[in-house]
């Protein structure tokens, strides 16, 4: 197997995008759906670790993980050997009519690593959006309620279920209706800083709690009606914005009193991102559903929902998925959670500090970098204008991600101006300090002479 760790990085031979990546852009613009959102003309040939290579040799240094996917890091060679095995077996047999190991195997451990007393069962999918649609089904079925609540600045994915509990882009859902019906859709606490209720760091009068139990519950959705509430302990699109110390376990609260199943997405929080196996265990809560995808698999096909065992009682054919726990997806993912379990969730724990710790330096120099936030490798800082006030600047977190670009580090952006660092979770302390060291020279070359409108868009190969 190729490696490229051994190699200098960044490492750009020719301008970007190269003559091959160009030769492909010009065949993609020609076949691919325009609906897909490329931020940069980056056309991959290979990856090893936290580094990928183009078509034309150019090295970048990766800190999105294919957007928070490839948690143990391009083609991990333990992962790759458990598929490369599995691949000789058995590709496909679909476990909605057949049983086979992998599958089995893999709802074991998932059930033993979900949170809480409560036994739990697993039903597999293919993606995240997918694990959205099973949840939304399975609260609706066992609850024989209709309606749901999910929250301002969430995004569950793209299907119609999904993209009817998001509220994270307008784009995601102009020209979509009608969407499913019955969703409501909440504030999120995500300026607690600045909130009357947070003053003394309590939840006892929370804004965001009361919206729902005073203002939803008692105005518009009878809680009889109310089947579950959706929410992200970090919302992802929305900004990577973490729920306040006390927010979840009120909300735990709220849905027992009500007989509501509390649903955690944790498509892009799970398998180890935050320095625990799941978001939701730093807050000391059990969900009644679980949801996953992304990394579980370390950049295969595979998503799923854990549930507990009493409320997973639907009957048999009332929901399948025919490629879902696929078993070549299924031992990537048991090969990524050995990985994880043995040193990847530690280290997503350390190399986060030390990201957080790095980016709160580089703002005592950068007044544009404000609001430093996150768990683990899951971290965002927002880029801002005109302090003190902290004005959203989207225009310059735009600019940033393309100089970045050009210099070899790959960084996407989320919610209103902010940049995501999700990098695979085998990042090492040296590639931490050097992707901070190479935003530190982005941030003072776009300070002085800001990128000019055409460099910041995807290239044009007319």
């Amino acid at each position: 197997m190729f490696a490229l760790d051994h190699l200098p990085v960044p490492h750009l031979e020719t301008s970007l995008p190269g003559p091959k990546a160009r030769e492909w852009l010009e065949i993609d613009h020609q076949f691919v759906s325009e609906s897909y959102t490329r931020v940069y003309p980056l056309v991959v040939a290979r990856g090893s670790g936290a580094i990928v290579e183009d078509v034309d040799g150019n090295r970048f240094l990766d800190f999105t993980a294919g957007i928070a996917v490839n948690a143990t890091g391009h083609c991990h060679p333990h992962v790759v050997a458990a598929i490369q095995d599995q691949s000789t077996k058995l590709l496909h047999m679909s476990g909605t009519d057949f049983y086979y190991g992998p599958q089995i195997e893999l709802a074991e451990k998932l059930a033993q690593l979900a949170p809480g007393p409560s036994p739990k069962k697993v039903f597999f999918t293919n993606s995240g959006a997918e694990s959205i649609e099973a949840a939304l089904k399975l609260a609706r079925w066992h609850t024989r309620r209709n309606r749901v609540v999910a929250f301002l600045g969430a995004f569950h994915g793209r299907t119609y279920g999904a993209m009817s509990l998001s509220a994270s882009k307008l784009i995601h859902r102009a020209g979509f209706s009608p969407l499913v019906p019955d969703i409501h859709h909440v504030p999120f606490p995500r300026d607690c800083d600045n909130c009357a209720s947070h003053k003394n760091r309590t939840l006892s009068a929370c804004e965001c709690l009361n919206e729902i139990e005073n203002h939803l519950l008692h105005r518009i959705a009878p809680p009889e009606e109310v089947a579950a509430i959706f929410v992200e302990a970090i919302q992802g699109e929305g900004g990577y914005h973490v729920a306040p110390p006390g927010f979840l376990q009120g909300l735990r609260k709220l849905c027992d009193k009500h007989g509501i199943l509390l649903v955690m997405d944790e498509v892009q929080t799970g398998m180890g991102r935050t320095g625990k196996m799941f978001a939701v265990e730093h807050f000391g809560v059990e969900p009644d559903i679980i949801c996953l995808a992304k990394g579980i698999a370390s950049g295969l096909p595979l998503g799923a929902i854990i549930a507990k065992s009493s409320v997973m009682n639907w009957p048999s054919g009332s929901h399948a998925s025919t490629f879902g726990g696929n078993p070549v997806s299924c031992r990537a993912a048991l090969a990524t959670i050995e990985l994880l379990e043995l040193e990847y969730m530690a280290n997503a724990a350390e190399r986060g500090e030390q990201l957080r710790k790095g980016l709160r330096d580089l703002s005592l120099h950068h007044e544009c970098l404000a609001n430093v936030r996150g768990l683990g490798l899951m971290t965002a800082v927002d880029l801002v204008k005109d302090q003190p006030n902290w004005d959203y600047h989207p225009p310059l977190r735009d600019a940033v991600i393309q100089a970045a670009f050009h210099q070899g580090l790959l960084l996407l952006g989320c919610g209103e101006s902010a940049i995501r660092f999700c990098p695979p979770l085998c990042i090492t302390a040296e590639q931490i300090d050097l992707g901070l060291s190479i935003l530190e020279d982005v941030l003072y070359d776009v300070e002085v002479a800001p990128l000019p409108r055409h460099q910041l868009e995807v290239v044009n190969v007319d």
